[in-house]
C-alpha cells in the first residue's frame, strides 16, 4: 500500500543540505514558493495557503482562499500580496496586511487556472489557463498603507490550441522586459511583448 507523502523538504545547496520542515501540514502541497525578502516560506494545499515563518519555525497566518482546489501562487515583489490560481477559473489577491480573507476574487477564466506570475519590477502579473488563453493585469501596490491596490485587466492573449483538453501550462515574465512567455501543452513556448 502506498501513501502520499506530505513532507516538505527544503534544500540548501551552499552547504549542500537538506531539512525537513517541521510543520504539520493539513492536505497535500500543491505548490510553494519562497518570500523574495524575509524567511517566509508559502505553502498551498487545496483549500488554503498557510505560510511560515523558518526562522521562528511557526505558522505566521493561514489565507484562505474559499477555492474548491487550489492549482498555483505568487508572490509579489514586495512580498505583502500574494496571488491564487484556482482550478475552477478564479484568481484570488491576497493583501498580507489587510486580512487572511481575499481583497479581490477574479473570475476570468472558464477552465481551470495553470499558473499565476508577478512581474519583477513592472505593475504587471498574469495568468494562465487550460482554456488556450493567458490574461494580463495592471496590479499596483502602493507604499501608502492606507491605499488598497489598484486591480486593471489589461489584455488577453491568445495562440495556444488545446491538446488533451489542455491549454496554456505555464507563464514566466521576462526579469527586466515587460513581456510574457507561455508553455502550452500544444508544445509550443510563445512570446507575448507590446
Amino acid at each position: 500500500m502506498l501513501r502520499e507523502s506530505r513532507a516538505i523538504l527544503i534544500h540548501q545547496l551552499s552547504k549542500k543540505v537538506t531539512q525537513r520542515i517541521p510543520f504539520k501540514l493539513h492536505g497535500l502541497p500543491v505548490s510553494s514558493t519562497f518570500h523574495p525578502t524575509r524567511s517566509v516560506f508559502f505553502v498551498s494545499t487545496k483549500k488554503n495557503v498557510r505560510v511560515y515563518d523558518l526562522l521562528k519555525q511557526k505558522l505566521v497566518k493561514k489565507l484562505e482562499t474559499g477555492f474548491r482546489e487550489v492549482s498555483s501562487i505568487a508572490i509579489h515583489p514586495g512580498g505583502d500580496n500574494v496571488i491564487v490560481g484556482s482550478r475552477d477559473g478564479k484568481m484570488a489577491w491576497f493583501d498580507m496586511d489587510l486580512s487572511s480573507q481575499p481583497y479581490r476574487v477574479l473570475k476570468c477564466h472558464p477552465k481551470d487556472i495553470t499558473s499565476v506570475a508577478f512581474h519583477r519590477s513592472y505593475p504587471l502579473f498574469a495568468s494562465c489557463s487550460d482554456d488556450c488563453t493567458a490574461y494580463v493585469f495592471h496590479g499596483m501596490v502602493y507604499s501608502d498603507l492606507n491605499q488598497n491596490p489598484l486591480i486593471v485587466p489589461l489584455e488577453i492573449l491568445r495562440g495556444h490550441t488545446s491538446a488533451n483538453g489542455r491549454g496554456v501550462m505555464d507563464c514566466k515574465f521576462h526579469p527586466r522586459q515587460p513581456w510574457l512567455f507561455t508553455a502550452g501543452a500544444d508544445s509550443v513556448i510563445r512570446l507575448f511583448c507590446h
